[in-house]
């Protein structure tokens, strides 16, 4: 039940915000589509976007330690940050 919870609240956190959600609320203002069809497609496209992850992960792990992943992600995310910070025009 405790990854249950920590996984739910990862996710919620990083999605709250990010250009997904707002791409499904720029849908959702539109008066010619079904807010409950723009939330049932939203939340389709994000189970299956999390199986995918779900399924290379377990894969990826089979032959790259956890300890490595989270070392080269978070290498990764800090070149993005400083690529962002002064890679701009």
């Amino acid at each position: 039940m405790k990854t249950l919870w920590v996984v739910f609240v990862s996710v919620l956190i990083a999605e709250l915000g990010d250009k997904t959600q707002l791409a499904t609320l720029l849908f959702a203002t539109d008066p010619n589509k079904s807010a409950v069809g723009v939330f049932v497609a939203a939340s389709l496209a994000l189970v299956c976007s999390s199986l995918i992850a779900v399924l290379v992960g377990t894969q990826i792990a089979r032959f790259i330690s956890p300890s490595m992943l989270n070392t080269v992600a978070g290498i990764g995310f800090i070149v993005i940050g400083v690529w962002m910070l002064f890679g701009r025009s």
